[in-house]
């Protein structure tokens, strides 16, 4: 499946331009993030929690401890609803109702399945560890017995979702423009990593691994370093 398949629920009601079509960019916007948001009902009430994330193709994998009330409920064949954003910039506009934001955004609809064979929670950990910080998977200690029943993972189907971006300067009215009483413009807001900063416990003789070295630069290279 290469192209988004609207659904009445995944439509964009207004900006209708700025929805995107292609299931590129739906997994280039999941990719990119680091924490979405789960949506779900929970005791006849709306809930909302930020939560990490990793993304196998088509599938969206979430993860919480056993003991969340959240999980449990996503967990029971719910409509469920993951969010994601990125700000790319702050909009100032001649006018205050003009003001805006760039962003990019992906809305996944769908009912969670919990993943109960061991083959794939474990990949599904993977995933999610790869996601936040690629190559701590094949670096740090495994997953241990308590350690896996103690936690849960979700499956979510990317079929139904919608992605809708933002990437302009302001839209201001004619008027304003002639009028050039206010500056107007994009402000670029950007996520950055900074340099490593070690355990306070961690003993002498370790140098950074070169796989969080290659996160810090934006890379994905998965070689660590051992103490000699």
């Amino acid at each position: 499946m290469t192209s988004l398949s609207p659904t009445a629920r995944t439509t964009l009601g207004r900006k209708k331009n700025r929805a995107a079509t292609d299931r590129a960019t739906l997994h280039a916007v999941l990719d990119e993030a680091l924490i979405c948001h789960l949506g779900l009902v929970r005791d006849g009430a709306p809930l909302v929690l930020p939560t990490g994330y990793g993304r196998d193709g088509d599938t969206l994998y979430l993860h919480g401890s056993t003991g969340a009330a959240s999980l449990r409920t996503a967990a029971q064949e719910l409509d469920v609803c993951v969010t994601v954003t990125l700000l790319d910039g702050i909009v100032y506009a001649r006018s205050l109702n003009n003001h805006s934001m760039n962003y990019r955004s992906a809305v996944v609809l769908g009912r969670a399945r919990l993943v109960t064979d061991r083959d794939e929670k474990l990949h599904g950990l993977r995933v999610l560890t790869e996601h936040l910080s690629p190559g701590s998977w094949d670096h740090a200690r495994a997953v241990n017995a308590k350690e896996y029943a103690s936690v849960t993972v979700l499956a979510l189907d990317l079929t139904e979702a919608s992605v809708k971006l933002r990437a302009e300067g302001p839209d201001d009215e004619p008027e304003d423009v002639a009028a050039n009483d206010a500056w107007a413009g994009v402000l670029p807001v950007r996520t950055v990593f900074g340099e490593p900063e070690p355990s306070a416990d961690l003993p002498a003789g370790w140098s950074v691994p070169e796989h969080v070295v290659q996160r810090a630069a934006g890379s994905r290279t998965v070689n660590t370093v051992r103490p000699g």
